[in-house]
Formats: C-alpha cells, sequence, structure tokens
C-alpha cells in the first residue's frame, strides 16, 4: 500500500484542543505578527486550508484562544461547582454590601491572566474583532459592579482595564525573576486599592 505524501490535508488526527494550544504557545514565542495560519498550520504539519474548518478565520482563533485563556478570570475555582459562589458576579451581589472587594477579585484575576500571556493581549488591541465572548463578558461585569459604586461606570472601567493592561503587560520584564514579579504585583495590588478608595470617597 502507498502512503500519501505530504501534509494530511484535512487536518487529519489535529483536534482543536491541539490547535488552540499551538496557537498560544506560537503567540507566546513570535507574537502577534508570528501567530498566521500558515505559520500554525507548518507547526502542526497541516495544511492551513485545514485549520480553517476547526477554527475559523484568524480572527476567530483570537477569540476562541481569548476565551480559553480568560475563562479563569469568570470562573474561580470556588464557583465551578455553584455559579452563586462567585463573589464577582454582580447578580448575585447584596446590593447594599461593598462591591470593592468583588471588583478586586475580577480584576487581579484577569491582571494574573495578562501576566500569563502578554501578546494575546497586544493581539487582542490590534484585532478589535476579537474582542468578544470572554472578554466582552468581563468588561460587561466590571461594569455592572462599578454601577453598584458610581454613576460614571464606564468611565472608570476603562481606568481601571487600562491599569492592569498596563501593569499585566510589564510583568514580561520579570519573567524569570519571581521576586521582582511579586513586587510588582504586590504594587499593582496596592494601588488597585488605592484606586478604589478614591472611587469610593468620591461616590455620591
Amino acid at each position: 500500500m502507498t502512503l500519501p505524501r505530504g501534509r494530511p490535508a484535512q487536518g487529519a488526527g489535529v483536534s482543536r484542543d491541539t490547535i488552540l494550544a499551538t496557537a498560544l504557545s506560537l503567540l507566546d514565542e513570535c507574537g502577534g505578527q508570528g501567530l498566521t495560519m500558515r505559520a500554525l498550520a507548518k507547526r502542526l504539519g497541516v495544511t492551513p486550508m485545514s485549520l480553517y474548518r476547526h477554527v475559523g478565520t484568524h480572527e476567530a482563533l483570537l477569540r476562541a484562544l481569548s476565551d480559553q485563556v480568560y475563562a479563569e478570570v469568570l470562573e474561580p475555582l470556588n464557583s465551578k461547582l455553584d455559579p452563586k459562589l462567585d463573589p464577582t458576579s454582580a447578580s448575585t451581589l447584596d446590593p447594599t454590601s461593598d462591591p470593592r472587594p468583588a471588583i478586586t477579585a475580577l480584576l487581579s484575576r484577569y491582571y494574573t491572566a495578562i501576566g500569563k500571556h502578554p501578546q494575546l493581549t497586544l493581539a487582542i488591541f490590534s484585532t478589535p474583532q476579537a474582542f468578544a465572548g470572554v472578554t466582552r463578558e468581563i468588561t460587561d461585569r466590571l461594569t455592572a459592579l462599578l454601577a453598584t459604586l458610581t454613576e460614571q461606570p464606564v468611565l472608570w472601567r476603562d481606568i481601571l482595564v487600562d491599569h492592569a493592561h498596563g501593569s499585566g503587560l510589564a510583568l514580561v520584564a520579570a519573567r524569570g525573576d519571581p521576586l521582582q514579579a511579586q513586587a510588582m504585583t504586590t504594587h499593582y495590588q496596592l494601588a488597585l486599592t488605592c484606586l478604589l478608595q478614591r472611587l469610593a470617597m468620591a461616590a455620591p
């Protein structure tokens, strides 16, 4: 029997999970410019056309990666069995309680996710179509939480998200130095606490 030569045209034996894991690795290594369908297909040993059957367009691939990486921001360990246990859910927040702990928890998890895969955040910046799914859910949840604290939730959402982006991306400088990374994380948390205290003081 003669075996077929070349790469499998239909991506035989390559799962969606394998594609996403390889794409994330390629993105971490080479940045957004290096994550092309052709480069991804070459690393997987398949044809570029076969990838479109699994993940759709390049923008859809980024959305899928975003959903995978940022899922942990919306799904803390203690809420996987019971979503009502999630302290960052505005729908389960006591209207009389202070929303700042929930906001801090949500943004801290987001900051950590950015620090793990900074190139994904940069890729989303350059591809607005990739802003959907989980990333939009994070934004909507943060806005809802802030609405219980201020009459300008969108303004404060943008301030706090930009702060998380800048601080999370800065963690690249601490790669390989856990002490510096911890110091930067502590600084971020202190700054976030100060911002939220200022917001609470200005609340009507």
